[in-house]
């Protein structure tokens, strides 16, 4: 048998359109709930995945308030930038962002998990995280998708 398979590889012109989806966070886990939106984010989850191409869908995150820890990250989880000026690190505990900024939670949660190239910070921006469950992206009619 001579099957002759020809491998898709994508390139920037013959990415289809982008889809959106629309993720509860209610309940979820945030380590494997980041890990299922960057897979989504990289484009991982299509067959025709390539690389080098940002080929992944768009992803808007509802309750992003309502997500879970384990453990005892609650208590012990900090949230640490640096300004570049001496004595400039500010950390923020997890309590306090929950409060404050839940949605940064799950955004640096998946940033963490894109790669760190000029290609991760272009399907960094194709996230969008809102506490609460409305979202202004009604236009991109996102399709629920239950993880």
């Amino acid at each position: 048998m001579n099957h002759k398979h020809k491998t898709i590889f994508l390139t920037k012109e013959k990415v289809r359109t982008k889809k959106w989806y629309l993720l509860d966070a209610a309940g979820k886990t945030l380590g494997r709930f980041a890990s299922e939106v960057a897979k989504i984010l990289r484009g991982k989850h299509r067959p025709d995945f390539t690389p080098n191409v940002d080929c992944g869908d768009g992803v808007v995150i509802i309750n992003a308030e309502k997500i879970k820890v384990t453990g005892n990250k609650e208590t012990q989880k900090v949230y640490r930038h640096y300004s570049g000026y001496i004595g400039g690190l500010k950390e923020t505990p997890y309590k306090e962002m929950q409060a404050k900024h839940p949605e940064r939670i799950i955004f640096s949660a998946v940033k963490g998990m894109l790669p760190k190239t000029p290609l991760g910070k272009s399907q960094i921006k194709k996230l969008r995280v809102h506490a609460g469950s409305e979202h202004d992206l009604q236009a991109q009619k996102p399709q629920a998708v239950n993880i």
